[in-house]
Formats: structure tokens, sequence, C-alpha cells
């Protein structure tokens, strides 16, 4: 994972361990990777693991066992509830960026469904689209 500087390292944790929920990498009610495992598969300080585990806990995201490890959520209704958000965070992305660029509404809508269409649902393709994909 790559971090940026526009936000604090725990925050973008959080913000990759929610996408890792939602999708189901980390699956409803299993046991999620200890501070150790994750601060050094990510190459961060453990305190900062902590931080953002201690964050998902906050946003009933997962849940810990004494002895036993943190566990993600079985709530399937949050689970949806933050997808949803996360969505929203990505669409209203999408949104300022083809402003940006200065592209109308329904040449933006065109162009999502024929991206839409064109990656057939898959989400490994969504960091593969290059501004050359996209068209103009």
């Amino acid at each position: 994972m790559e971090f940026d500087t526009s936000s604090p390292i725990w925050m973008q944790l959080v913000g990759e361990f929610s996408r890792r929920i939602v999708t189901g990498e980390w699956a409803a009610g299993d046991k999620m990777p200890g501070v150790r495992d994750l601060a050094a598969d990510l190459g961060v300080n453990p305190n900062t693991a902590q931080r953002a585990l201690a964050e998902l806990e906050r946003l009933d995201l997962c849940r810990s066992e004494r002895a036993t490890g943190r566990f993600v959520t079985s709530d399937e209704p949050r689970i949806d509830e933050v997808r949803a958000d996360l969505a929203a965070g990505a669409t209203d992305e999408f949104i300022r960026r083809v402003r940006g660029l200065g592209m109308a509404h329904d040449k933006a809508r065109t162009l999502l469904d024929t991206r839409w269409d064109t990656h057939e649902h898959d989400p490994d393709t969504a960091s593969t689209t290059t501004a050359r994909d996209g068209g103009s």
C-alpha cells in the first residue's frame, strides 16, 4: 500500500481496512490479522496500525475479544452502510474530477455507463484505468 502525505497514515489505513471488509477480503465474522502482522505487511509502526484498528472498532466494523483477537463485524447492514459511504465518496471524487475537466453531466453519465460495461463490474480494473482509457 502506498501512502500519501495529504492525511495521516492511520486514517488511510482505516479506509483500506474498511475496503477490505466491504469487499469481503476480510469476511464478516472472520478473525482479522494481528496488529504486528498488519504493521509488518504494510510497513508502518504497530502503534499506527493499532490506532486504525481502534477506529474500526469505534465505527462498529470489528470487535475485540479478550485473548482471541479482533473479528470483523457480522452486522451485514453495517457493512452495507459503509459500502454505500465508500461508494458515495468515490462517486463524489469522480464528479469533482470530470467537472474539473469541463465535462457535461450527460457525457459523464455516458462515459460511466460505457466504462462500467467495459469492465464488467470487475473492481480490480478500477486501479488499472488510465486517462487514455477514459476517452475524451
